[in-house]
C-alpha cells in the first residue's frame, strides 16, 4: 500500500478550479504499459494529493484525489471531494503529474464504495494510460562514472545527493527515504552546490517540483527529487549551459 508518511505535505482537498483538461489527441503524447510503471505514477499523485478530474460519460466532471494505491490487488482507491458521486461507468481520469506532464487513462469497470467511507471509491488500476510529457527543456542523463550531485543545507543539515539527469531549467536529484522526510512539492533549497562532472559547479536556488518513490536493484527503495531552477546568475547559467552541450556531444 502507498506509505503517505514519506511526505511532510500533501496538496489539500481539490476544488473545481483545479480541473484539469483531457490530453487531446495530436497532442504527441505516448501510451504507459508497463504494469510497474502505471503503479509508480499513481502512487506518485497519491503522495502528493495531486487533484484527479474525473470525466463521467456523458456528465459533469468530478474532482477526486488518490488516496492509495495497492499494486498487489492491482487497486487503488479514489478520494472524492465535497458531496460529489462517482457514477459507475464508463470514465475518463486526468491528472497533472509533475509540473512537465499529464496522465490520462480510461476506465469501465465495476467499482466499489469502501464500507463506512462514501468519498472513497475502489477501482482496478488502469491496463494502459496516456502520458504527454511537457518539459520546457530536454534531461540528459548524468554519465556513469562521474561525479555529479547536489549539496546544501537545511534547517543545519548537510544534504549531499547524487545528480541523475539535468537540463538547462533543472535537475533530477536521487534522495534515500530518510532524506526525502524533509522534503516536499514546493520547498525551496536555496544556495544548492551542483557539481557536474571534474572542473563545472554551479550554484542556484531550486524548488523541487516532483518527489517520486521508486526502487532500485541495488540500493533499495529511493526517491526522485525532480527541480526547478528557479535563481541562477547570468554566469551560472553559461556555465551550466557549457555542461549541457558537453553531454550532447558525447551521445
Amino acid at each position: 500500500m502507498t506509505d503517505l508518511s514519506m511526505l511532510q505535505m500533501r496538496k489539500g482537498p481539490p476544488k473545481p478550479a483545479d480541473a484539469v483538461d483531457r490530453i487531446r489527441p495530436d497532442s504527441g503524447a505516448h501510451d504507459m504499459r508497463d504494469p510497474f510503471d502505471i503503479g509508480d505514477a499513481l502512487t506518485t499523485l497519491a503522495l502528493t494529493g495531486e487533484p484527479v478530474t474525473v470525466y463521467p460519460r456523458g456528465r459533469d466532471f468530478v474532482m477526486a484525489r488518490i488516496d492509495s494505491v495497492d499494486p498487489e490487488h492491482q487497486v487503488f482507491t479514489l478520494e472524492l471531494a465535497g458531496n460529489d458521486v462517482l457514477a459507475e461507468g464508463e470514465a475518463m481520469f486526468v491528472a497533472a503529474l509533475g509540473s512537465n506532464a499529464k496522465i490520462q487513462f480510461e476506465l469501465d469497470a465495476g467499482w466499489a464504495i469502501v464500507e463506512g467511507r462514501p468519498d472513497l471509491v475502489q477501482l482496478p488500476l488502469p491496463e494502459v494510460c496516456l502520458v504527454l510529457n511537457r518539459r520546457a527543456e530536454p534531461r540528459l542523463e548524468s554519465p556513469l562514472g562521474m561525479n555529479y550531485g547536489a549539496r546544501f543545507t537545511l534547517l543545519g543539515k548537510v544534504f549531499e545527493m547524487p545528480l541523475y539527469d539535468f537540463s538547462r531549467g533543472g535537475v533530477g536529484l536521487r534522495a534515500t527515504p530518510e532524506q526525502a522526510l524533509e522534503l516536499y512539492v514546493g520547498k525551496k533549497l536555496e544556495g544548492v552546490q551542483l557539481e557536474l562532472g571534474t572542473s563545472l559547479a554551479v550554484s542556484a536556488d531550486l524548488e523541487i517540483r516532483l518527489l517520486r518513490p521508486f526502487r532500485t536493484f541495488l540500493l533499495g527503495q529511493q526517491v526522485q527529487v525532480g527541480c526547478r531552477i528557479s535563481n541562477i546568475t547570468m554566469q551560472m547559467r553559461q556555465t551550466l549551459e557549457r555542461a549541457v552541450v558537453k553531454i550532447q556531444k558525447r551521445r
